[in-house]
Parts: structure tokens; sequence; C-alpha cells
């Protein structure tokens, strides 16, 4: 149950935009009933045992983990490992998948393989994404048609394995911007491929995340709760953007827990950050200044 000094920090923070700045059309819920909250190990780079403890410390409940983990873990060795954390593997970043036909058969087993680990380890899903290439992507309709119809072959067998699919939006990809996110999802068996919505993705390749959860709210298999600003992290960054803690960029993170208020969205949510966006910061401070804004400016309750 939240408390009552979260509760006040909350009305306190939305005074404070209403103050500054139009707000949504929807308000922003107190709390957000339905959601669980997990947490990326990508921002610990390899150190996948590093990540589980601090993402347990903090207080998250789910863990996302990419190709690392398949490689250190064997399936039951690391669902004994998150049971002792009380951790819920939610997702398997299974890497990229490119629409050229001569290496298809090659990548859906290779993902299929992934598919089983997740189940074997005890997880949910599986997360993909097409073959990254330089900033600005430039994709054709063709482009997203192949790939949707690529998603549905693989979603089918991910399916047979018991492991739905996510396509996850992304900046590089076919998918950069949202009017191809919405050929692809056109184009691929909704029955077979679902949306794992990136928020901050969804801002660079210019779109609004939050008219995203209204529209595939019914195809949403989780969100990456994600930040970002308009400025490169280095000076030879692959796009002018760095990924930061939520509430310190662009996104309008209101809005989205509006919009999955108002679509009464029941499932996971992921916060994810590449890596620490400062020199002096360390992972698992990073993940309390996100699970920070989320206590005491949506109200959350961990």
């Amino acid at each position: 149950m939240q408390s009552k000094s979260s509760r006040r920090q909350f009305v306190s923070g939305l005074a404070g935009v209403a103050a500054g700045a139009v707000l949504p059309a929807v308000a922003a819920p107190t709390g957000t009933p339905g959601i669980q909250y997990g947490y990326a190990a990508m921002t610990w780079g390899k150190e996948e045992k590093q990540a589980i403890e601090d993402i347990s410390a903090v207080g998250f409940r789910g863990v996302q983990f990419r190709l690392e983990a398949v490689a250190e873990f064997q399936p039951a060795q690391l669902k004994e490992i998150l049971q002792q954390h009380k951790l819920k593997f939610v997702a398997l970043s299974s890497g990229q998948v490119s629409i050229d036909p001569a290496t298809q058969s090659e990548q859906i087993a290779k993902h299929v393989a992934n598919a089983k680990y997740v189940r074997d380890a005890g997880g949910l899903y599986l997360q993909i994404l097409d073959e990254l290439k330089p900033y600005p992507r430039k994709s054709t309709a063709d482009d997203c048609k192949q790939l949707g119809k690529l998603l549905t072959e693989l979603g089918k067998r991910t399916a047979d394995v018991g492991v739905p699919l996510g396509y996850h939006n992304h900046m590089n990809t076919i998918g950069e911007g949202p009017e191809h996110v919405d050929i692809i999802l056109e184009t691929a068996d909704p029955k077979y491929v679902k949306l794992e919505l990136d928020t901050a993705h969804s801002v660079a390749g210019g779109g609004d995340p939050a008219k995203a959860i209204e529209k595939y709210h019914d195809r949403l298999l989780f969100l990456h709760l994600k930040d970002v600003v308009d400025s490169p992290m280095a000076a030879k960054s692959q796009y002018p953007f760095t990924w930061v803690e939520l509430g310190r960029g662009k996104v309008d993170l209101p809005a989205v827990f509006a919009a999955l208020a108002k679509v009464k969205y029941r499932g996971w949510g992921v916060v994810e950050l590449d890596r620490v966006p400062n020199d002096t910061g360390t992972p698992k401070q990073s993940a309390m200044i996100s699970r920070n804004y989320l206590e005491k400016k949506i109200g959350v309750s961990f």
C-alpha cells in the first residue's frame, strides 16, 4: 500500500508540473495498479551476477537479460539464482534479425534456441529487433513488409515452445520511425508478433509513446521505460542522443503512465539504461534514481 508520505510527494510533484507546463489530456495516475517493474541488466555490461544482486537490492522484481546470460548460465542455474533473489526473468534480448532471405533459416533457428532457453530458465518473453544500420535509418515500405512476414514466421516458432515474441522499436532499425512500426505490425500476424514498446526510442524516432500505447494496447507484450536527451553521449556516438535515468530526459512519462492507466495495461514495465550517463555514477545508483522517480512522481509502490 502506498504511504501517506508518498501520496503527498506525488501530489506535490503534479502541482509543480501544472505550474510550469500544460498538463496532458489525462492526468498521470496515482500509483500503477497491475504493472510490475523490472530492470534491464545491460547497464552492468557483462557483470550479470552483480546486476542480479543490485537490481534485487534496489527493489525491482524482474530482470531482462542480453545474450551474455545465455553464455554464462545454464537455464536451471539462472532459474535458481533468480529465485534466491526473488526476481522474475521477464525477457531475453535475443539480438537482431535480418530480412536477407539467404540467412533467414539460420536466424530463425538461433532465436528459437534462445526462446527454449527462456522457457527452461523460467522466463516469459523473447525480444527481437531487426538489423542495426547507420543513423538515420532509411527504410522502405517493402522493407517493413518483409520484416513483418519474417517476424510472423519467427513468432510462430517461438510460440511452439511457449514463449511469446515482442518486436522492439529501436533507433538504427527498420522500425526506427513510428510510420514504419505501423507497417511492420500491420503486416505481421498479431497472434504471433507483439510490440515491446520502448518509450525513449519511440521519442527519439519521432513518435509519441503515449499515443502508441493507446493504438497498440492490445498488442503490448511489455514495455521499456526509458528516457533520453538531445545530446550525444560521446564524440563518436552513433546518433545525437543520450539515454538517461527516468525523469532526466524529454520523454513525457506522466503521459505514458496516463495512457497505460487509460488502456488498463496489466504487465511488465522494464526500466532500461544502456550505460551510466556520467563518469562518476554506478549502475546501482542509476537504478535508484529511476526507482525514486517512479515512487515520487508516478506514485509507484515498491
